[in-house]
């Protein structure tokens, strides 16, 4: 392998006396050839000229090799710059240090790019110091991804104080309401399915920034408030993630099968247990959760599939493309609802 990307003032000069042997061949070698921007200066000139920079270094600042040489690393900075990073740059070049930064660089036509500075100092086979290293890396599509999920979990913080207030708006319309019209019993009904879409939605809007959700999060949150204790109910679900779309039919489902839990199922009686489970069916790819409950008196299974919650479960499952089951065993009620993952749906 020839040098042939390094300019004679690197192959020829003093520089390169520096190095001996085949060690030092194969280090300009590298230097050359790598395509990670790399460049390096002279601690022993004044102003620590570069001396070096290969091709990837001219193609990422888009200066001439004629316009690089002799010139110190400042000549990339601009009015944009922190200097902070700067300072800590200097600062590792006195005291012979290694040192990562990460900072606003131009090129040549104006534009600009960050740039992951990697700088420190290179010792020939006699512990003397003969260049300080500088690799540089564009990471300009790395900060907008950050800068990008930084605002995405701002939008959601607002999202979710935003939220609140619309359900405590909400809610205070419907007691209002409820009482004007001397219906507070169905005012206090519609109140409960309306917090608990406050408490799905809670705790789920930072991470719906992704586009999906871990729906234990929010299964926790609908159902907790119903075991006070922590005793009665036995959560065994995993970390499936599931489109933030179906939030809102979750959380009313688990609302009315709780709320008739208490009523009537196994939370109406001291020794009564739900237990719920969530998981991704293989053969149809939804989401899956299924509540079953012991030890509750028995129930009028009629009058229940009759009520209106039983009404608006099934309506937003047929809404969204989902399933539920039913069966009424001696043990108690099994559930088993069926959502598909598919954002589409």
């Amino acid at each position: 392998m020839r040098f042939d990307d390094a300019p004679d003032r690197f192959k020829s000069g003093n520089a390169s006396d520096r190095f001996s042997g085949a060690s030092g061949v194969l280090f300009e070698q590298a230097m050359a050839q790598t395509r990670m921007a790399i460049c390096l200066c002279d601690p022993h000139a004044k102003d620590l000229p570069i001396v070096f920079a290969n091709r990837a270094f001219r193609q990422l600042t888009g200066y001439s090799e004629s316009e690089i040489l002799g010139r110190n690393c400042r000549f990339l900075q601009g009015p944009n710059t922190d200097p902070e990073p700067v300072a800590r740059m200097r600062k590792a070049i006195a005291d012979e240090d290694v040192v990562v930064v990460e900072l606003l660089n131009y090129r040549k036509n104006g534009t600009t790019f960050w740039n992951a500075l990697h700088l420190g100092p290179i010792y020939n086979d006699k512990g003397e110091l003969v260049y300080f290293f500088g690799s540089q890396w564009d990471v300009s599509d790395v900060r907008a991804a950050r800068a990008e999920e930084q605002h995405a979990k701002e939008m959601a913080r607002e999202l979710s104080h935003r939220m609140k207030n619309m359900f405590a708006v909400i809610s205070g319309i419907v007691n209002v309401t409820g009482r004007v019209r001397g219906i507070q019993g169905e005012a206090a009904e519609i109140n409960s399915r309306i917090q608990a879409l406050g408490r799905a939605y809670e705790t789920t809007l930072d991470d719906a920034s992704s586009g999906s959700i871990q729906i234990s999060e929010a299964i926790r949150a609908v159902l907790s408030p119903y075991d006070r204790d922590e005793e009665r109910l036995k959560m065994v679900g995993n970390g499936v993630r599931t489109p933030f779309t179906t939030i809102s039919i979750i959380g009313l489902i688990l609302h009315e099968l709780a709320a008739n839990a208490t009523k009537y199922g196994a939370w109406a009686s001291e020794a009564g247990m739900v237990t719920v489970n969530w998981y991704v069916d293989e053969t149809d790819n939804a989401l899956t959760i299924t509540w079953e409950e012991r030890g509750g008196p028995q129930v009028d299974s009629e009058a229940i599939e009759a009520g209106t919650g039983t009404t608006i479960v099934d309506r937003l499952l047929s809404g969204g493309r989902g399933s539920i089951t039913r069966e009424w065993r001696d043990t108690g009620l099994v559930v088993t609802v069926k959502l598909p993952r598919r954002d589409e749906a």
